[in-house]
C-alpha cells in the first residue's frame, strides 16, 4: 500500500476547507491502495516523512513567509529525511491574505533542497477560498496520490 502524508497548518475556518479538499483528493475511491496519513505541521515527525511515499503540504502565508508551524516541521525533519526521500512526489498549497511571494520562494527552496519532485501544480493564491480553488487542490492531491499507486 502506498502512503501519502498530508502535513498542513490550517488554523482557521478560512483555510480548513483547503485541508478538507486535499484529504478528498487523496482519498478518492478510485485511488485504491493509497493510504492517507494526516498530521498537523507541529505534530509531524521524521518517522511520518520516512514512512510516506508522497507528500501534500499546506500553509498560510504569514508575514510574507510560510507559517511558523510548517517552518518548524521542515526544521525538525530536514536533515534526517533529505537523502532517503529524494525524488519523492509532492504538491502544496499556500493561501495568503495579500501576498504569497516569500512563502512561495521558501517552499520552492526547501523542497528543492529536499530533492522532492513537484507532481502536480501548486495551488497558491490570495483572498477567498473558492470552490474553484478547492477543486484545484483536490485534483492536485489526487494526482500526487495516483503517482504512487501500486
Amino acid at each position: 500500500m502506498a502512503t501519502v502524508l498530508l502535513v498542513h497548518h490550517s488554523p482557521t475556518d478560512t483555510v480548513t476547507p483547503l485541508a478538507e479538499a486535499a484529504r478528498a483528493g487523496i482519498c478518492m475511491p478510485e485511488l485504491e491502495g493509497v493510504e492517507l496519513i494526516e498530521r498537523q505541521a507541529l505534530e509531524a515527525t521524521v518517522d511520518d516523512v520516512l514512512a510516506a511515499d508522497a507528500y501534500v503540504l499546506g500553509t498560510t502565508a504569514n508575514f510574507g513567509y510560510i507559517s511558523g508551524a510548517l517552518k518548524h516541521f521542515f526544521d525538525t525533519v530536514y536533515d534526517d529525511v533529505r537523502e532517503p526521500t529524494k525524488g519523492r512526489p509532492f504538491t502544496y498549497w499556500i493561501r495568503g491574505g495579500f501576498d504569497t511571494t516569500g512563502a512561495e520562494r521558501a517552499m520552492e527552496q526547501i523542497t528543492t533542497g529536499l530533492g522532492w519532485k513537484l507532481a502536480a501544480p501548486a495551488v497558491v493564491f490570495t483572498g477567498d477560498v473558492t470552490d474553484e480553488r478547492r477543486e484545484q487542490l483536490t485534483e492536485a492531491a489526487a494526482t500526487v496520490a495516483a503517482s504512487v499507486m501500486g
